[in-house]
């Protein structure tokens, strides 16, 4: 972690807490805070009693603490939300301002606490398997690319859960979607690798079970075009079309698998959909498989041209026949 965060001037107390109001916050007070265990705070000031609202749906979150406690003065309430491990502390910084940025607007302390708590139900979500820190540029595009080919499996081939059942690349399966006896890999590409794709291990482009597609989808910076999609702007757009609250959990299961978090870093960059090229991954076509590997070699990556697959390129609408 490189960037200062607003706790590294907070000093440790003997005891409870400090806190420093958070700039620029004109609605509910919000507080950053650290505690005498140097446990990293957000503090929100809720005048009256709201505990039994927050007791409702008691909230366990991995890796965060979710506490009501009585403030100091008479009827007001904190919501506190503490870090219990430093190492997560990007990340929490990241979340913090997605829920600072949401309770900008709000002034009511019962709508501010159903606003956090809405948004804590997605924290648990997405932390209860989240893997690393945040997505670098790359993986970005990548799970934005995914989520692309998803989009239009429930929007023209495929049940929503149907389709959300067959993301498996989520879930570090050898490729990215399957359904039936099809499997489909997805690479992104930007201007600057306008001439290849990247292979990252030799059971990508191996499917004994049945036919094997790879699609190259080329992703358009698009910061100005209102038509763009942020990867939480894309996110938001197909929890809302999914029609059941067992595919939107299975979702979101995947999403915090793939290391995806809903917060302010991923509303950019934004991306426009351009060309989308299919192939068939068939005897003849350039591939490192692990069947074929000698002996000794393994987790092997490369690239493949796409000048040299131009043979196998085919229609989308071939990889769903007989499905």
């Amino acid at each position: 972690m490189t960037n200062k965060l607003p706790w590294d001037d907070i000093a440790l107390p003997a005891k409870d807490y400090n806190v420093r109001l958070v700039a620029s916050q004109q609605g509910i007070p919000i507080y950053w805070g650290k505690d005498s265990q140097a446990h990293l705070l957000l503090v929100i000031d809720l005048a009256g009693d709201h505990s039994s609202e927050f007791n409702r749906e008691p909230l366990v979150i991995r890796g965060i603490g979710v506490d009501l406690r009585s403030g100091d003065k008479p009827g007001m309430q904190n919501l506190v939300l503490s870090l219990l491990q430093r190492e997560d502390s990007d990340l929490f910084y990241s979340l913090c301002r997605t829920l600072v940025e949401a309770l900008a607007p709000v002034t009511e302390p019962s709508v501010g606490l159903a606003v956090a708590l809405r948004h804590l139900k997605r924290w648990k979500a997405f932390m209860a398997g989240r893997r690393g820190g945040l997505l670098t540029p790359e993986q970005v595009r990548g799970l934005f690319a995914e989520l692309l080919v998803l989009r239009d499996l429930y929007s023209s081939h495929l049940t929503h859960r149907h389709a959300v059942d067959a993301w498996t690349g989520a879930d570090r399966i050898k490729q990215d979607f399957v359904f039936g006896d099809t499997a489909l890999e997805v690479k992104s590409l930007t201007g600057r690798e306008r001439n290849a794709v990247r292979i990252s291990s030799e059971d990508q482009l191996e499917f004994p079970m049945g036919r094997l597609y790879l699609t190259a989808l080329r992703l358009l910076d698009a910061p100005e075009d209102p038509a763009a999609l942020s990867l939480n702007a894309l996110v938001s757009s197909i929890e809302n079309a999914l029609p059941e609250a067992e595919a939107i959990e299975e979702f979101q299961r995947k999403l915090s698998a793939a290391g995806y978090a809903p917060v302010v870093d991923y509303n950019e960059p934004r991306f426009m959909e351009g060309e989308v090229r299919t192939y068939f991954v068939e005897e003849g076509f350039p591939r490192l498989v692990r069947s074929l590997l000698p002996s000794g070699l393994a987790r092997v990556s490369y690239d493949v041209e796409l000048e040299a697959i131009e043979p196998f390129r085919c229609t989308r609408e071939v990889i769903f026949e007989g499905v």
